[in-house]
Order: C-alpha cells, then structure tokens, then sequence
C-alpha cells in the first residue's frame, strides 16, 4: 500500500536527479488485466518514480483509468499519474473526477487535449485547448498538498502533427506551462537530436519546465508503421530502419535491435543531462526490463539518480547524437 500523500512531481524532478518511470493502458479483459499485472511485477524492481495511466480516446477508458490509478494507490506498487483529456469533457466532469483523485492522494495529473475517436463520437468538450484543462487543474481547491496537483503537459520533439508552424507550436506549449504546468512529457521520438533541439528551443521561449524523454523500443518493422500512424508521423533514423529490415522474419534479431537502438538513446540523453526518462511500455515488459538492465540503473528510491556505466557499445549511440 502506498502512503496517504503522493509525491508531488515538483519534488520528484529536482536538479541533479534523474526520474525513471513507465506508461500503462487500463486494461478491457481479464486476460489483459492479467498481463498488466505481470508486467507490472517484472518492472517493480526498477522502482519508478511513477506511472501514467493513459485515457484512451475521446476519454474512452476514463472509467477504466480512474479504476486503475485508484487501486494502484490503495494496493501499490506503484504511484500512479492518471491522463485527463480535454475530448468530450464537461467541466462538472473534470470536477468530479479532481475531487476522486484528490481524496485518493493521487498527487500529479498529465493534462492533453486528446486524440478524436475514429469514429467522431463523444468529442463535445468545455476545453478548447490542453491550456484550458491546466488551468482549470491548477484552480483546483481541495488537494491535500497546498501546492495542488503536480500537471504534466506533452511535447513534441518532432513537431505536433496539427500543427506543422514550429513556432506556433512553441507558442502553444508555452501558454501550457504559463496556465500552470510544471513538466513535459514528449511525445516518442527515435533520433535524439530532435529531442534536444526541442530541448533548446524550449529555453529559447523561456519555457524552464522539466522535460522528460518519451522513449518506445520498436521490435519490428510492423510496429514501426503502426507507431507512426497512430503518432501521426515518427522519424526513424536510417541506422535503426537497416537494423529492423536486416532482421527480416528473425523476430528475436529484430527485438534486439530496437533494444540497442533505445539503451543508445538512453544512454546518450543521460550524458545530456535529461530530467527524466518515461517508458512506453505498451503493457509488455520484456524490451523495458532489457533496457534498465543494461544500463545498470541504480533505481532504490522514488526519485532515483541513474546511475549508469561508460556503454560497451558506443555505435548507436554515435548515431543518434
């Protein structure tokens, strides 16, 4: 069982530390729930300093979100930091679903605007804008922390695909942070020089926000194209695609080449100085637990330094910076 009061993010990502953490989707079956709760114990050991739930689209998990982070609270063993969406929300919904939250001690919540469902439904919404929903997060009265609700927003190393100005983009992530967002969140990216570039046009719009690294390690050329679809677009470096075409049907061969792609990054974003890295883990541990493995993470505590050894291979990583 978790402790009465979460950490709030603020005093998770402090300067000169390094959080680790992994993103789950609620799950719709047993079959699923039981899957979770297995990849759940294989990445315990790691001791995150969170896990984000994600919402579905159009909020079409919420229900299944709220359970999830609810008993992850009450049972452990992880804190969790549910997603809460702008798409087909009314405000008196959001306020019933803050005041849940807040007397569960659930201390941070990651605030997007949302993905449309496919089919059109259910996208009726008070908020225009993921700006809307942290203010409203921020005007929030009744958490047990004075500070409130830690709000996480997302970013965009490779650009939102609605959005293709990379200035205006900018202008909408720092009307985020100004509404009252304390960290960001990007969206997956495989070419780490996007990542920084994002990272330094940031500070050039004086947006001083923690800034986590969203990281998914591909293992294979199918899941390739379906991340880029549901992402709206993704870059991969050539090296990575020559790996995961080179593999062929050799599923083994392929998976081990995501792995070495993403523990290059890893690595590299480390050297970097990067505020956190968060895990898409797509409920699968197996890839994570290689990752964390190999980099010789020292994760004992909520908010863990990683501590992590000069790499053995030093070719991908070159690739990607």
């Amino acid at each position: 069982m978790l402790t009465d009061s979460a950490m709030h993010i603020r005093d998770i990502l402090t300067p000169g530390r390094t959080s680790i953490s992994f993103e789950f989707f609620p799950p719709r079956t047993e079959a699923a729930a039981e899957d979770l709760r297995r990849t759940m114990d294989r990445l315990a050991p790691f001791a995150p300093s969170f896990v984000s739930v994600t919402y579905g689209a159009g909020g079409g998990t919420r229900g299944l979100t709220r359970d999830l982070v609810l008993r992850l609270r009450k049972e452990g063993p992880f804190d969790p930091i549910p997603h809460l969406t702008c798409v087909g929300h009314s405000r008196a919904e959001v306020q019933e679903l803050l005041e849940a939250y807040a007397a569960a001690g659930v201390g941070n919540i990651l605030a997007l605007r949302g993905d449309t469902p496919r089919d059109g439904r259910g996208v009726a919404s008070e908020f225009m804008h993921a700006a809307d929903l942290v203010r409203t997060i921020r005007s929030f009265r009744g958490h047990p922390d004075p500070r409130g609700f830690g709000i996480g927003v997302a970013g965009f190393p490779e650009g939102h695909p609605d959005t293709p100005n990379r200035l205006v983009e900018m202008d909408h992530l720092k009307a985020k942070v100004d509404a009252g967002a304390d960290w960001i969140c990007t969206q997956l990216f495989f070419d780490n020089r996007d990542f920084l570039d994002f990272r330094d046009r940031c500070a050039l719009a004086g947006i001083d926000a923690p800034i986590l690294a969203g990281i998914l390690p591909l293992t294979s050329l199918d899941m390739a194209r379906r991340i880029a679809g549901l992402a709206g677009g993704a870059r991969f470096p050539a090296p990575l695609l020559k790996a995961l075409q080179d593999a062929g049907a050799d599923t083994e061969a392929a998976r081990e080449a995501g792995v070495r792609h993403a523990t290059g990054q890893c690595r590299d974003l480390l050297r970097q100085g990067v505020a956190g890295i968060h895990f898409y883990t797509l409920n699968r541990p197996d890839a994570v637990v290689r990752i964390c493995e190999d980099l010789g993470a020292d994760l004992n505590s909520p908010a863990a330094k990683l501590t992590c050894p000069q790499p053995a291979r030093t070719a991908m990583a070159e690739a990607i910076s």
